[in-house]
């Protein structure tokens, strides 16, 4: 079991195109890794269409404008942390236990906490809630990825992966359709819907196999998995670092600049619009973010990153988001310049997260792939939860333009790291 997980090199003798020789099968496994993560980041972004709404009829005569953006920063923190020790507890179990069993409880955990979301009657019961979505969302993203790069040939994996991650458009965008369709004070019946994704718990059941490449190494009973076995290898543990460290950059990023897009569309537009007017118009604005800059800068990472290397994509995709969150923030003055420059921010800003679906599995061998990839990406969430609570107090005293303009600076240090960053554009794992 030789193959690498890195994607498309030049194509072999007798086939043009990356996908010449996938089978039907792996592109059910595909098919199914999408719809999983659709809905994890359905169930996120439900919340930043949403958190205004809730907290402002949660926190009731209290409801500030600093005491939302207060509330919502510690939501999305405690998402955050969720997500990081869902994904590492998942990750580890997905190791043990195999790719199929995991994803249904994953799924099933975070469809059921969303759906209570419905009963909150305190600030606090969505900031717990958050929490335990994000353990069942952590958890499927690092199982899905694994399975895809797995699953698919080598020269199709960063297509695959590149597929899988860009997929989560489709569930920002059926959160900004929420948003559209219902009135924000129907922000219980919104999360309601988050329970609809159990459904695909009988598509996993009867049509995916466990991974062959998982079940032969576990053939081997004395090779360890887990958490210590990834610290104890030097390689993996540094490599595990160098991912954890790049994730903190662009997760908190994304939920400290792309979430409050809405935010600055209300802000540009002014209290002379009327509300109904202004939500309307962030909401189509964060759905052209999604649709627009997020799927086109989601859909181009695995073809620059083919053509190129994964460092130097992942390098393009981080200026690019230094030079346009500022930009946004500090520049918009119209709804049409917002959307523009937004939609040019969102490129970058969460195009590079398609890097991590092809990056993070490629760094670690088939027994460690699920705990390595889940503690880059959903350990990165730690960090990432301490970022929001930093910008949630620099809102307080800078606004949210120069709040948000200011975490710009990150992208330089994702820069950095890349700098000792393996390439594994050419490695078999």
């Amino acid at each position: 079991m030789s193959e690498s997980s890195h994607g498309p090199p030049q194509p072999e003798a007798g086939t043009k195109y990356w996908y010449a020789e996938v089978t039907r099968y792996q592109w059910l496994v595909l098919a199914i890794a999408c719809a999983g993560w659709i809905f994890d980041v359905f169930e996120g972004q439900l919340f930043a269409v949403y958190k205004t709404p809730a907290m402002r009829e949660l926190l009731g005569v209290d409801a500030t404008a600093a005491a939302i953006d207060r509330a919502s920063s510690q939501a999305l923190a405690s998402f955050l942390a969720g997500g990081s020790i869902g994904g590492l507890i998942f990750g580890v179990l997905a190791d043990r236990v195999g790719r199929r069993a995991t994803m249904v409880y994953s799924i099933l955990f975070y469809s059921v906490f969303s759906g209570l979301h419905y009963f909150a009657t305190d600030i606090w019961h969505i900031i717990a809630l958050r929490f335990l979505v994000a353990v069942g969302v952590g958890g499927e993203w690092a199982v899905a990825a694994a399975l895809v790069s797995e699953e698919f040939p080598r020269r199709a994996r960063a297509a695959a992966g590149g597929i899988f991650h860009t997929s989560s458009v489709l569930g920002g965008a059926l959160a900004s359709l929420c948003g559209i369709f219902l009135d924000p004070g129907e922000w219980r019946t919104a999360f309601l819907i988050g329970l609809t994704p159990a459904l695909l718990i009988l598509w996993v059941r009867s049509s995916l196999k466990e991974s062959e490449r998982w079940q032969e190494s576990r053939k081997d009973q004395n090779r360890a998995t887990g958490l210590i076995e990834l610290f104890r290898d030097r390689q993996a543990r540094v490599r595990a670092l160098l991912g954890l460290a790049l994730a903190m950059v662009g997760l908190g990023t994304y939920w400290a600049t792309f979430v409050w897009g809405p935010e600055l569309v209300h802000e540009v537009l002014g209290a002379s619009v009327p509300p109904e007017v202004r939500n309307q118009r962030a909401n189509v604005a964060y759905l052209l973010m999604n649709f627009c800059g997020a799927f086109l800068g989601l859909l181009s990472f695995a073809p620059l990153a083919s053509w190129l290397d994964r460092r130097r994509a992942f390098a393009i995709y981080h200026i690019g988001a230094a030079l346009l969150v500022p930009a946004a923030f500090l520049g918009a003055n119209s709804w049409l310049s917002a959307v523009v420059l937004l939609v040019g921010m969102s490129f970058f800003v969460v195009g590079m997260h398609a890097g991590y679906a092809i990056y993070f599995p490629e760094l670690f061998p088939t027994h460690l792939r699920a705990t390595g990839a889940s503690f880059c990406f959903n350990g990165g969430r730690i960090g990432s939860a301490l970022i929001l609570l930093v910008r949630g107090q620099m809102r307080e005293s800078l606004g949210l333009r120069q709040t948000v303009a200011l975490t710009a600076v990150l992208f330089l240090v994702g820069l950095a790291v890349l700098w000792f960053a393996p390439e594994t554009k050419h490695e078999d794992a």
